[in-house]
């Protein structure tokens, strides 16, 4: 068996040169058989390979950052999404002045040919913007129910580093043979077009028979548009189901003022009613047939003074008066 090198970095298992074929007849048998059992030994004690030996190829890297403005749920929804993805790359926050054709410049500087950038707007409004730098295409979503992994507390669990499965969309995948990856497939990001928006969720794979248990984080994607360039250029798709956050604070505002106005209305017309004179409708005779007079009770005359009430409460003041003056009289003969 030929003798084996190892590198110390856990490269690959490099077979050592041959001797040549001179060299093997000049040996003897005896120490042919002898450097055969050290071969042996060696293997024997040889550490074996990493578990995937295969070579890295995709090297597609993706850079995750956003803009000034967000709020701490963003925050912690861009260390998830980095820690799910071991193949990103981070980058300071952007100037909310600069125009995103600056972004093609920052991912060309720190080699990445993806992007995922948080676009926050009036402290409240989150926008994602998913490009292939630097020639496109991208798109733009609006970020709604955001809620982070720590935030949920799940009971699922997976290895960090791990490849995903993907259901869907595979922007989020983790190049096969990374350097930060685990040879491990133990969780799945699937992506879910429901009322006409892309739900996000992650799932644990268990092994026992192949259940899904939800790790985080979760969110949900409304489409807004689809460009043919990075981060701009013309559109290729609208979503015609879309309506802005504005819009729809609008539409809430104007729902909430029509309920105030129908009830200030309801009030106005009350008081009118009370107002109107109303009207006397004359007296129908037949309307007293069956009312029988009451039986008139004899009037009496009290000729005796009543009895005066008795006041409890002033009653209990006063003895608590003469307690009290009782109390300061044997005092004031103690001191004497």
């Amino acid at each position: 068996m030929a003798a084996t090198k190892r590198k110390r970095r856990g490269g690959f298992a490099v077979q050592a040169k041959k001797p040549k074929r001179n060299e093997i007849d000049a040996e003897p048998p005896a120490k042919r058989h002898a450097t055969a059992e050290e071969v042996e030994e060696e293997e024997r004690d040889r550490i074996p390979g990493p578990v995937c030996k295969g070579k890295w190829k995709n090297k597609e890297r993706i850079l995750i950052f956003s803009s000034r403005g967000i709020n701490f749920r963003t925050r912690h929804l861009m260390q998830d999404l980095r820690m799910l993805m071991p193949h990103s790359k981070a980058d300071t926050k952007m100037d909310r002045k600069d125009k995103l054709f600056v972004i093609n410049e920052v991912c060309e500087m720190k080699n990445c040919n993806k992007c995922i950038y948080f676009e926050a707007k009036k402290k409240q409004d989150l926008y994602m913007w998913l490009s292939n730098s630097p020639h496109g295409p991208s798109a733009k979503f609006l970020v709604q129910n955001i809620h982070t992994l720590a935030e949920l507390k799940m009971t699922g669990n997976c290895l960090k580093g791990s490849r995903p499965l993907l259901s869907f969309d595979p922007i989020f995948s983790t190049p096969r043979y990374h350097p930060k990856s685990q040879p491990f497939v133990d969780h799945v990001f699937t992506f879910t077009i429901l009322d006409n928006r892309i739900w996000f969720r992650n799932f644990q794979i268990i092994e026992e028979d192949a259940a899904l248990v939800e790790i985080g984080p979760r969110f949900v994607l409304n489409l807004i548009k689809i460009f043919q360039g990075s981060f701009g250029g013309p559109t290729l798709y609208e979503n015609p189901h879309y309506q802005s956050p504005n819009m729809h604070r609008r539409v809430i505002r104007s729902i909430t003022a029509a309920k105030y106005r129908e009830k200030q209305q309801v009030k106005d017309v009350q008081k009118l009613r009370k107002k109107e004179p109303k009207t006397l409708l004359p007296h129908d005779p037949t309307a007293d047939v069956f009312v029988t007079p009451a039986e008139e009770k004899p009037i009496e005359i009290q000729w005796v003074k009543p009895e005066p009430k008795v006041d409890l409460k002033a009653r209990k003041k006063r003895i608590y008066k003469r307690q009290r003056k009782m109390k300061q009289r044997m005092d004031s003969g103690k001191t004497k």
